[in-house]
């Protein structure tokens, strides 16, 4: 039994959001983590410091993963195009 397209298009739009987003949001409780850690040895309660490490660590990582993000976006939205087209029948 063939499975709704629309389910299997959500599914995979799903799955891509977790490629996509999952190694930003992944590092950003890293470096969260990290810097609250530090704050509560030294006492050092300024916002700043929990701001600006997750800025910089996300900048570098979307410059190294950015590429690869919209690879993958351009290439589901060439899927979807072409289930698009293979559903409506067009040639």
């Amino acid at each position: 039994m063939l499975e709704d397209p629309v389910g299997q298009a959500t599914r995979e739009a799903f799955w891509l959001t977790l490629r996509i987003g999952g190694p930003p949001l992944l590092a950003m409780l890293a470096i969260g983590l990290l810097v609250s850690v530090i704050q509560a040895l030294t006492q050092v309660q300024e916002a700043t410091l929990a701001f600006l490490p997750k800025l910089a660590v996300l900048g570098v990582l979307l410059l190294l993963l950015g590429p690869g993000m919209a690879e993958a976006l351009r290439g589901y939205a060439e899927l979807l195009f072409d289930r698009v087209v293979a559903v409506g029948g067009l040639p």
